[in-house]
């Protein structure tokens, strides 16, 4: 156990990252199939192929889910991914050939950066190329390369996130593992002691805001709704249909209401997306619950393994300075 998501048999990360421009993406191979389910909780979400994953709808697996940054236009990242499985005979069956299917959901980074290159098809493929299923990087790469969270008062009292993965094991090695890109509008809260540990920054430069307390005084300013959303993945090698895979996914969003306040606001556009890979056998309720806290867990490392970037710093580098 590595505490990743590829502590999941069957399942490989790879990331494309593009510092000078600060953005990328991240894909979730799993090129044998894997159920899948998704859970679509914010309500600014951008998304492609997600009313396929819903119960009733044909298609029972996917070969990859795609996170971008890039807002809208990194959607075409998938592309890439597509192209890779082609070129290697993976995909679902059609009586004209293959076609490989591939979920995707993305962050809004466009203020961070050059709003004008965004992750395209040659950066997913890229993405591919690097995928591994041993350990893999986090904090400010792939999709999480231009994630900021606590943007209530502007882009210029945000922290830098990033992207973060946990994992755990249970009983007959039934594995649960998430891997989330942290872009939040509110603030990255400790959920054993409540306290916020990433936010809007003080202007004294010495701790964090209350997003929801500015909220309700009304000092958000113009502006500071676009750059937002949570996106990830939560995978497990319990046995499970598309149904079950869908129910996965909607319990451990749980984990984003538990690490983030405020969360699923009009200005989130929050999606985790549930893949199930191996044969064990395992209890849903069991699987859901365990879900919820290592999408916490993830998300709270994607804060505390990001780096300062595009001038805006870290939480690291914030406690370094105090």
């Amino acid at each position: 156990m590595s505490n990743s998501i590829t502590d999941v048999v069957g399942i490989k990360v790879g990331h494309y990252t593009d510092k000078e421009v600060i953005t990328g993406c991240t894909v979730i191979l799993c090129e044998q199939g894997a159920a899948a389910g998704v859970d679509v909780s914010g309500s600014a979400p951008g998304t492609r192929e997600t009313e396929l994953l819903r119960p009733g709808n044909l298609v029972e697996k996917v070969q990859a889910v795609v996170l971008s940054g890039g807002s809208a236009f990194g959607l075409d990242a998938a592309s890439g991914v597509m192209n890779y499985l082609e070129e290697r005979g993976i995909g679902h069956e059609t009586s004209a050939g293959l076609v490989p299917i591939v979920p995707a959901a993305i962050i809004f980074d466009l203020a961070i950066g050059s709003p004008r290159i965004r992750p395209g098809a040659e950066a997913g493929y890229k993405a591919c190329l690097a995928a591994t299923d041993a350990q893999v990087a986090e904090g400010c790469v792939g999709a999480g390369t231009g994630a900021t969270v606590g943007k209530i008062l502007g882009m210029e009292r945000a922290t830098k996130s990033g992207l973060g993965m946990a994992s755990q094991e249970l009983a007959d090695g039934v594995v649960v593992a998430a891997l989330m890109v942290v872009n939040a509008f509110g603030d990255v809260i400790d959920v054993r002691t409540g306290k916020v540990i990433a936010g809007p920054r003080r202007s004294s430069g010495e701790g964090f805001l209350s997003t929801a307390e500015l909220l309700r005084r009304g000092k958000s300013k113009r502006g500071a709704a676009s750059p937002n959303t949570v996106i990830g993945v939560v995978a497990s090698n319990g046995q499970l249909g598309k149904a079950q895979a869908n129910k996965l996914a909607q319990m451990a969003e749980a984990g984003i209401a538990r690490s983030i306040d405020p969360c699923r606001t009009m200005y989130d556009g929050d999606v985790i997306f549930a893949l199930s890979s191996g044969n064990k056998k395992a209890d849903i309720n069991v699987l859901g619950s365990v879900a919820a806290e290592v999408v916490a867990t993830a998300i709270i490392r994607g804060v505390l393994q990001a780096e300062t970037m595009g001038g805006i710093p870290s939480v690291n580098d914030l406690n370094r300075s105090q």
